[in-house]
Protein backbone atom coordinates (compact mmCIF):
# COMPACT_ATOMS: atom_id res chain seq x y z
CA UNK A 1 0.00 0.00 0.00
CA UNK A 2 1.03 3.55 -0.78
CA UNK A 3 -0.43 6.86 0.95
CA UNK A 4 -2.35 8.84 -1.13
CA UNK A 5 0.51 11.54 -1.06
CA UNK A 6 2.86 9.59 -2.56
CA UNK A 7 0.39 8.68 -5.39
CA UNK A 8 0.17 11.95 -6.20
CA UNK A 9 3.27 12.62 -7.41
CA UNK A 10 2.43 9.81 -9.89
CA UNK A 11 1.97 12.28 -13.61
CA UNK A 12 -0.59 10.42 -15.95
CA UNK A 13 -1.05 12.08 -19.03
CA UNK A 14 -2.63 11.06 -22.77
CA UNK A 15 -0.07 10.78 -25.20
CA UNK A 16 -1.03 10.17 -29.19
CA UNK A 17 1.25 7.79 -31.13
CA UNK A 18 2.81 8.69 -34.23
CA UNK A 19 5.84 6.59 -35.17
CA UNK A 20 6.17 2.94 -34.24
CA UNK A 21 9.06 0.53 -34.78
CA UNK A 22 10.66 -2.88 -33.98
CA UNK A 23 13.85 -3.06 -31.80
CA UNK A 24 15.92 -5.04 -33.66
CA UNK A 25 16.95 -8.06 -31.53
CA UNK A 26 14.06 -8.53 -29.54
CA UNK A 27 10.82 -10.00 -30.20
CA UNK A 28 8.97 -8.15 -27.45
CA UNK A 29 10.06 -4.61 -27.49
CA UNK A 30 8.38 -1.58 -29.95
CA UNK A 31 10.21 1.86 -30.00
CA UNK A 32 7.31 4.63 -29.98
CA UNK A 33 7.48 8.00 -30.59
CA UNK A 34 4.72 9.57 -28.84
CA UNK A 35 2.94 13.26 -28.79
CA UNK A 36 2.64 14.75 -25.27
CA UNK A 37 0.76 18.31 -27.42
CA UNK A 38 4.19 20.70 -26.89
CA UNK A 39 6.08 17.43 -26.45
CA UNK A 40 7.69 14.58 -28.19
CA UNK A 41 9.03 11.53 -26.61
CA UNK A 42 10.24 7.95 -27.08
CA UNK A 43 9.13 5.20 -25.42
CA UNK A 44 10.02 1.49 -25.52
CA UNK A 45 7.65 -0.95 -24.38
CA UNK A 46 7.21 -4.65 -23.81
CA UNK A 47 4.60 -5.37 -26.33
CA UNK A 48 5.71 -7.09 -29.66
CA UNK A 49 4.35 -10.14 -28.99
CA UNK A 50 0.82 -8.38 -28.97
CA UNK A 51 1.10 -5.86 -31.23
CA UNK A 52 2.23 -4.55 -34.81
CA UNK A 53 4.04 -1.67 -34.78
CA UNK A 54 2.00 -0.16 -37.72
CA UNK A 55 -1.56 -1.10 -35.69
CA UNK A 56 -0.22 1.60 -33.34
CA UNK A 57 0.13 4.84 -35.31
CA UNK A 58 -2.43 7.46 -34.31
CA UNK A 59 -3.66 5.57 -31.20
CA UNK A 60 -4.13 7.28 -28.00
CA UNK A 61 -2.36 5.93 -24.94
CA UNK A 62 -1.88 6.57 -21.36
CA UNK A 63 1.46 6.83 -19.95
CA UNK A 64 3.30 7.43 -17.20
CA UNK A 65 4.84 11.34 -17.30
CA UNK A 66 7.35 11.73 -14.68
CA UNK A 67 9.36 8.50 -14.51
CA UNK A 68 12.73 8.28 -14.86
CA UNK A 69 14.12 7.54 -17.85
CA UNK A 70 15.82 4.33 -18.46
CA UNK A 71 17.39 2.31 -21.12
CA UNK A 72 16.45 -1.23 -22.60
CA UNK A 73 18.63 -2.88 -25.26
CA UNK A 74 20.70 0.30 -25.80
CA UNK A 75 17.63 2.83 -25.99
CA UNK A 76 16.21 5.61 -23.88
CA UNK A 77 12.54 5.20 -22.88
CA UNK A 78 11.36 8.43 -21.44
CA UNK A 79 7.91 7.12 -19.64
CA UNK A 80 5.98 4.02 -19.55
CA UNK A 81 2.93 3.07 -21.12
CA UNK A 82 -0.19 1.65 -18.78
CA UNK A 83 -1.51 -1.62 -20.33
CA UNK A 84 -3.22 -4.53 -18.29
CA UNK A 85 -3.07 -7.99 -18.81
CA UNK A 86 -5.37 -11.03 -18.26
CA UNK A 87 -3.04 -14.20 -17.70
CA UNK A 88 -1.41 -15.46 -20.57
CA UNK A 89 -2.92 -13.19 -23.28
CA UNK A 90 -0.34 -10.49 -23.20
CA UNK A 91 -0.55 -6.41 -22.71
CA UNK A 92 -3.90 -4.77 -23.15
CA UNK A 93 -3.04 -0.73 -24.29
CA UNK A 94 -5.02 1.50 -22.20
CA UNK A 95 -6.30 4.09 -24.13
CA UNK A 96 -8.96 6.56 -24.37
CA UNK A 97 -12.86 6.26 -25.75
CA UNK A 98 -12.87 9.45 -27.14
CA UNK A 99 -10.10 11.32 -28.82
CA UNK A 100 -8.83 13.85 -26.53
CA UNK A 101 -5.51 16.30 -26.92
CA UNK A 102 -2.27 14.86 -26.42
CA UNK A 103 -0.53 16.01 -23.10
CA UNK A 104 -3.77 15.96 -21.22
CA UNK A 105 -3.51 15.30 -17.88
CA UNK A 106 -5.14 12.00 -16.20
CA UNK A 107 -7.41 13.03 -12.95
Amino acid sequence: MINYDTFKQVELKVAKIFEAERVEGSEKLIKLRISLGVEERQIVAGIGLKYNPEDLIGKNIIVVYNLEPRKLMGLESNGMLLAASNEGDGPILLTTMEDILPGSNIN
